[in-house]
C-alpha cells in the first residue's frame, strides 16, 4: 500500500561528481524551501553505501548524474530499480546528456524522470526546481507500519 507524499519538506541524495554543479542543484533545490535536507554523494558506490547504511536516513528522492567515476548512474540506476528495498525511492536524472540513447536508456532502467542540464544559469536553476515540482506531483512511498 502506499500513500502520498506530504506537502512538507523532503529529503534528497544528490549524486553529482562534480563539485560546482553539485552546489549550484543544492543551492536551486534549497532556495524554494521545499527541501529538508541534501546529502550529496560522489559516485553510484557511495550512493549505495549511503542507502544501506543503518546510520542515515533514507532519502524521499534521488537525483542521479550519469557520468561518474566507479559506478556510473546509470549502473547505479539499473541496481536501485532491482533492489526491493529501494527501488520505490522515486529517481531523477540530472545530466548534461541530453543524447537520445541515454534517455531512453534512463527510462528502460525505470528512471522516474529526465532533465538536461542547462549550461545557463538561470536556466540551470529552472531545471533543477522542475525536478520539485515532479516530486510533488508523482512521489509516493510506502505506507508507514
Amino acid at each position: 500500500m502506499t500513500t502520498s507524499v506530504p506537502a512538507g519538506p523532503y529529503r534528497v541524495l544528490l549524486v553529482e561528481d562534480d563539485a560546482a554543479d553539485a552546489m549550484l542543484i543544492e543551492d536551486a533545490l534549497l532556495d524554494g524551501g521545499a527541501v529538508r535536507s541534501i546529502s550529496q554523494v560522489p559516485d553510484g558506490i557511495a550512493a549505495l553505501d549511503h542507502l544501506r547504511s543503518q546510520d542515515e536516513i533514507r532519502p524521499d528522492l534521488i537525483v542521479l548524474d550519469l557520468n561518474m567515476p566507479r559506478m556510473s548512474g546509470t549502473e547505479l540506476l539499473s541496481v536501485l530499480k532491482n533492489d526491493e528495498d529501494l527501488k520505490t525511492i522515486p529517481v531523477v536524472v540530472l545530466t548534461t546528456s541530453a543524447a537520445p540513447d541515454d534517455v531512453s536508456s534512463a527510462y528502460r532502467r525505470h528512471a522516474n524522470a529526465y532533465v538536461t542540464k542547462p549550461v545557463n544559469l538561470d536556466d540551470f536553476t529552472r531545471a533543477v526546481r522542475s525536478i520539485e515540482s515532479f516530486y510533488r506531483e508523482t512521489a509516493v512511498r510506502p505506507a508507514s507500519d
